[in-house]
């Protein structure tokens, strides 16, 4: 009997307690606005390093784009010699260098076809042959076509019809086409139509997040807003300056090994300064 009380015992305390109940984990909130100070990449920038008021911002955006200027020239952006080309252009410089554009541009030329109306009578199929060196050309002599559906059955093949509507109304209806998004909707009618629409795009998203003044993950229309609330609306300054972004994505801030040392706005940004130890 003792023997068996004994081991009963041992058996007791050697049991494991029960297990509190797991504490519900707490909800983060997760971070959406591109307002001012979000930090690109939080383990390479010193805290507090580049805080701006808000009324200082649109200084500093006017300083980083004279300082891109000085660096760069006036880009003379967008190449064409029409509006109904720069068109063309945006819709076939999605996901290729804007040379391979260029060729496919040339080509049509060639055909004596850059006019809405001759293009759109060409066909699909023509359009593909045509518009080869831009790549994905299948896709995108479907995304042309639909575009010169709009324009001709639309607008009788005039690009000016479709600026008189103004800015905020012709963009929706562009992006109403397929294969026309925020980017390219905003390009035609900024540099095309010639009315104010600051386009963003990945070089906007990457070096204006790295100055410590955007959202990394700021969606589009977030960016855009930034712009806008920031600068004067005014097309000569929005079309020079993201031309400016472009030539600073491609040749300074790169998405792997940028050239930060070398980087005409470096002064002005959070991520430079820490890499070149300013």
């Amino acid at each position: 009997m003792k023997s068996r009380r004994a081991s009963r015992n041992r058996t007791a305390l050697n049991a494991r307690p029960p297990r509190a109940a797991a504490k519900p984990k707490r909800k983060t909130a997760v971070r959406e606005s591109a307002v001012h100070r979000p930090r690109p990449t939080a383990s390479r920038t010193r805290p507090g390093a580049f805080s701006l008021q808000p009324s200082a911002i649109p200084k500093r955006l006017l300083d980083i784009y004279q300082a891109l200027r000085n660096h760069f020239g006036h880009r003379k952006w967008w190449p064409g010699e029409t509006p109904f080309e720069v068109c063309v252009g945006a819709i076939l410089t999605q996901n290729t260098a804007w040379t391979n554009v260029e060729k496919a541009i040339a080509n049509i030329k060639s055909a004596g076809l850059l006019d809405a109306r001759k293009l759109h009578a060409a066909g699909v199929e023509r359009l593909g042959e045509l518009i080869r060196p831009a790549g994905y050309f299948n896709v995108k002599a479907r995304r042309l076509q639909a575009f010169l559906d709009f324009l001709v059955r639309g607008y009788g093949g005039e690009t000016a019809r479709v600026a008189e509507a103004g800015g905020p109304f012709a963009r929706e209806a562009l992006m109403g086409v397929n294969g026309i998004g925020k980017e390219t909707a905003d390009s035609i009618v900024l540099y095309a139509l010639n009315l104010p629409a600051f386009v963003v795009d990945a070089y906007t998203k990457r070096a204006f997040s790295r100055m410590g003044l955007t959202h990394p993950l700021a969606e589009y229309d977030d960016v855009q807003k930034f712009f806008t609330k920031n600068l004067p609306e005014d097309v000569p300054l929005y079309n020079d300056f993201h031309a400016q972004i472009v030539e600073l994505g491609k040749n300074f801030c790169r998405k792997r090994n940028p050239r930060c040392a070398d980087c005409p706005a470096v002064g002005m940004c959070e991520y430079g300064m820490e890499e070149t130890g300013r």
